[in-house]
């Protein structure tokens, strides 16, 4: 339960249609999803997709986490930025096994970050299936650094655990002071 006066803290898992957003939120969330899923009314490759968001929760710490699962589509990119207000972090999701959906996945990174400051990490998940991209390789080709770019399978408690402890130490090391140096300034 969320301390009285604290407002619930918000992670936003984005991405391309097909990337495991609606699975992770489900996976993650200790209540039952909120999903908007509707009928696709063009070829994606899938017969629903999400027209609005996907909603769940997880109580850390006594803390909660309002968990937010992005529409895919760049028709509902209004969503993106507005799902990213305020936000915790951000967990962009693309499928490793389909690198055709690099180019979509990194516009929709390059979208919100230019428009919100907000943490990330990348998630490349079907990592548990064959012929499927390394995370390294990845942020690669994100240019990013290695250790914003994580493997997963978004069906896995464990590796969605793991993804959103990592964004959490990333953005707490981003808060953490930074040391005063010994010696002169190198202004000085």
């Amino acid at each position: 339960m969320t301390p009285p006066g604290a407002l619930p803290l918000k992670l936003v898992v984005s991405g391309p249609v097909g990337a495991g957003k609606t699975t992770f939120v489900q996976t993650l969330s200790q209540t039952p999803v909120v999903a908007t899923e509707a009928e696709a009314s063009e070829d994606i490759g899938k017969a629903n997709t999400t027209v609005a968001f996907d909603f769940g929760t997880l109580t850390l710490e006594g803390q909660e986490l309002h968990l937010y699962g992005t529409p895919g589509q760049d028709r509902f990119s209004f969503m993106w930025e507005v799902l990213c207000e305020g936000a915790l972090g951000l967990v962009l999701l693309v499928a490793g096994d389909r690198p055709q959906d690099f180019l979509p996945a990194r516009n929709i990174f390059e979208f919100i970050t230019s428009r919100v400051a907000v943490p990330f990490v990348v998630g490349v998940t079907r990592q548990d299936q064959p012929r499927v991209w390394a995370p390294a390789d990845v942020a690669l080709y994100f240019g990013l650094p290695e250790r914003h770019v994580l493997g997963l399978n978004a069906t896995s408690p464990e590796d969605a655990r793991r993804v959103l402890a990592h964004l959490l130490e990333l953005t707490l090391s981003a808060l953490a002071p930074v040391p005063a140096a010994s010696g002169p300034s190198p202004l000085a």
